[in-house]
């Protein structure tokens, strides 16, 4: 019989906050397929990346449900944006070379050589060059603040000096980096009703 791994059930308080309602969370340790870049937000570059992401997880998926008897869903693109001079305390807004990680989540119970051997097969298909660069990794964030931004992405940072208050208030800081949920697609949705998820790991103020 077939292990059904319900990641939307299990996580929901980390991919369904309510809007404008900030929340302090904790995140467990997490595995990811991952992908670094410096390229532009927007570029062909980064496009390429989130598209080489989605086009390993969905023959990931479908591979795992038919020889490991696992079905799961494919959760949220995610992305980590920090400064690549400054590192995590500079404010995005002020980056003077912005760099990304890209995540999708992937369940504990489909090994890594799964997911490399499933990769050859892709890669014979697909002219994707950033397909290689992929990686399975874990990623451990604790405890967090965050909140559901809704409207365009440059519009976000009145939101996060929201999320930041918010942290204040229950006398913690942002000790992390800038970590987005991606809840719709772009190419889809109006920006005004774009929504994304805004997180950041937090400790207590010094």
């Amino acid at each position: 019989m077939t292990e059904v791994i319900e990641l939307k059930k299990r996580f929901s308080k980390l991919y369904k906050p309510g809007p404008n309602a900030p929340t302090v969370v904790d995140v467990p340790t997490l595995r990811f397929l991952m992908l670094d870049g410096d390229a532009p937000i927007g570029s062909p570059g980064f496009s390429e990346s989130i598209e080489a992401l989605y086009k390993l997880a969905y023959p990931v998926k479908f591979a795992a449900k038919k020889r490991l008897d696992i079905s799961y869903p494919i959760m949220p693109s995610e992305g980590l944006y920090w400064d690549a001079d400054g590192g995590p305390d500079v404010p995005l807004a002020e980056a003077t070379r912005m760099l990304w990680r890209l995540m999708l989540m992937l369940p504990d119970a489909v090994p890594s050589e799964f997911v490399d051997e499933v990769r050859e097969g892709v890669m014979t298909k697909k002219g994707l060059p950033r397909l290689a660069d992929i990686r399975v990794q874990s990623y451990t964030e604790g405890t967090c603040v965050q909140v559901l931004h809704i409207g365009p992405y440059a519009a976000e940072t009145p939101t996060v000096e929201h999320l930041r208050a918010f942290a204040a208030e229950k006398g913690l800081e942002f000790s992390g980096i800038h970590h987005e949920i991606y809840l719709s697609d772009p190419g889809r949705t109006a920006p005004e009703k774009l929504k994304t998820i805004l997180r950041y790991p937090v400790r207590p103020m010094k």
